[in-house]
């Protein structure tokens, strides 16, 4: 899930991130701050399986908030292509929502632009208290050692989902623990006529979650320890080459997969032509896409050892969904009461159950709800082997022009253009060139 970054961090960042997200056709919002006191505006993102399924379940919530404050909030789900785009241009224009979502990747990023309202100590009292939150949650929140930029809502990891059905069709008894049983496993399925693994390779944002994860197994971080970008380090560009080998090389990813946008290869996936998926809390969609719980299982994501831990062990970034407030809103109290609301245990248990994620509310997580098979697994995840992407300003373009890079090496391998290490590392570099100088 959750990614993006921030207006105000200069000059010369800002041009550089409208220029890439304005092809999503975002527009920027005209609302929000310029409600009257009684009415909020709320951007959503989009957790379910399309934005029809976000109203129908926020909604609900939203009008009994209403029915308890008289607080008014006016809804808009907003896709993950436009949500980063929206966001910058709301910062800089000052129109903007009251209370949005933000991907927790972007959390320091948008932090720097100084549009959102800091959680400090006096402002976290007002929702119950910082130490209601998961630590790991409050990680990536913002910049260490400033006040958060947002607050936690869903909790995510990512793991392997597979297709019960097509695996016991191909022979294979039991999940792939490693990227070579994965591999062995996906051709077994595409001589059956399945695609093996799906992918979105137009989805930046996934793209940057695998191969982040990619490149801590490869001991890569994409940007030092002091925080300087470092796209082209021999880890980073084995990385990004082992994860579009899987449609280059190995050929278990469709060409077609190439062009897919956000939640298609969860469609393929439950309308049995794809046997496996590596995403974040997938079984809700599974759900509404019609799909019982009994035809799917879920395994940890792949390493190259076969056993999850941290370090070139690591699994999965940490993933989630802040919850944030626009400083200049009319109706600060109201925006605050309405994160309350939100993070409230009861509206934790609803939400996190609903699109199969996990509260980052330690109280809510004690609910018989998020015991599940398919939640444990996140769950361990999270404790043990998943990673935060880096807090640093430049986190969002990352996103952006590395995502792209790996979009443009997927094109080529779809087209039947050759991916090889020299390429790769071309495109790495390219995007390197367009990063701020930090």
């Amino acid at each position: 899930m959750r990614r993006i970054r921030a207006a105000a961090v200069g000059a010369v960042t800002l041009p550089l991130v409208l220029t890439a997200a304005a092809c999503g056709g975002g527009s920027s919002g005209s609302e929000g701050s310029n409600e009257q006191p009684g009415t909020l505006t709320y951007w959503a993102s989009n957790q379910g399986a399309n934005l029809e399924v976000d109203k129908k379940v926020l909604q609900p919530e939203l009008d009994k908030f209403e029915k308890e404050t008289g607080i008014k909030v006016k809804l808009e789900v907003v896709p993950w292509s436009d949500l980063l785009n929206r966001i910058l241009t709301a910062t800089t224009s000052g129109q903007g929502p009251d209370v949005l979502n933000i991907g927790n990747t972007w959390s320091a990023s948008l932090q720097s632009s100084g549009a959102l309202l800091p959680w400090d100590a006096k402002n976290f009292e007002a929702i119950g208290g910082k130490d209601r939150f998961v630590e790991s949650a409050l990680g990536s929140t913002g910049i260490q050692g400033q006040d958060p930029a947002a607050v936690p809502l869903y909790s995510m990891a990512y793991a392997l989902y597979y297709n019960k059905k097509l695996f016991a069709e191909a022979g294979i008894e039991k999940p792939p623990a490693t990227w070579d049983e994965l591999v062995a496993a996906g051709k077994k399925l595409t001589a059956k006529g399945y695609n093996g693994l799906g992918a979105e390779g137009s989805n930046l944002s996934n793209n940057i979650h695998q191969v982040f994860v990619l490149g801590k197994q490869h001991d890569a971080d994409f940007f030092t320890p002091d925080g300087k970008v470092d796209f082209t380090s021999d880890g980073a560009v084995a990385a990004v080459k082992q994860y579009v080998d899987l449609m280059a090389e190995h050929k278990i990813i469709a060409p077609g997969n190439a062009e897919y946008a956000q939640n298609q290869s969860l469609s393929d996936f439950a309308k049995d032509k794809t046997a496996m998926v590596l995403w974040q809390t997938a079984s809700a969609t599974f759900k509404t896409q019609g799909m019982n719980d009994d035809e799917w299982g879920v395994a940890p994501a792949p390493v190259r050892s076969g056993k999850p831990g941290p370090g070139t062990a690591t699994n999965s970034m940490v993933a989630g969904i802040n919850m944030a407030v626009f400083k200049n809103t009319r109706n600060i109290d109201g925006a605050k009461k309405f994160v309350k609301f939100m993070t409230s245990d009861e509206e934790q248990v609803i939400l996190n159950k609903a699109y199969g994620s996990i509260p980052p509310v330690k109280t809510a997580q004690q609910d018989p709800a998020f015991d599940t098979p398919a939640l444990a697994v996140l769950r361990e995840t999270l404790a043990s082997s998943a990673t935060a992407l880096p807090q640093v300003p430049e986190e969002s373009q990352f996103e952006t022009v590395v995502g792209t890079a790996v979009k443009e090496l997927f094109a080529d391998a779809a087209a039947g253009r050759p991916v090889t290490t020299e390429s790769v590392r071309a495109k790495l570099e390219k995007a390197q060139q367009q990063m701020p100088e930090t």
